[in-house]
Order: C-alpha cells, then structure tokens, then sequence
C-alpha cells in the first residue's frame, strides 16, 4: 500500500506503527496506516490479516 519514500515498515514489522496514517478517524478512535494497519487509539492493534494486537500502552506512574 506504502507508495512514497523511504518506505514504511509492513505490517508484519516490530516498527509497524512507525507507518504514515493515511486515515485518520480521532472522533471514532481509530486510524488507517499505510501498511493496512489499523491503530486505535488505546494501542491495540487490528493486522491486515485479521489478528489482533492487545493494547501496549505503557503503564502510568502513580
């Protein structure tokens, strides 16, 4: 899906968040990324081929 340069990292990558967003919907709490990534904004992760990424966010300080 990635047509610019550098190129961004697929979707099978551990940088795959790095991607460029080419849609994004802050109001429904999700966007597209180039490599076909789904991110939503609690960090969880939907993969072009349907798996699932459970959310990564770094735990906050009390």
């Amino acid at each position: 899906m990635c047509s610019h340069f550098p190129l961004c990292p697929s979707a099978d990558s551990p940088d795959r968040e790095a991607s460029h967003v080419i849609s994004a919907h802050p109001d429904q709490g999700w966007s597209l990324l180039c490599n076909g990534v789904v991110l939503f904004e609690d960090t969880g992760l939907l993969l072009p081929d349907g798996r699932v990424v459970a959310p990564h966010r770094a735990p906050v300080a009390a």
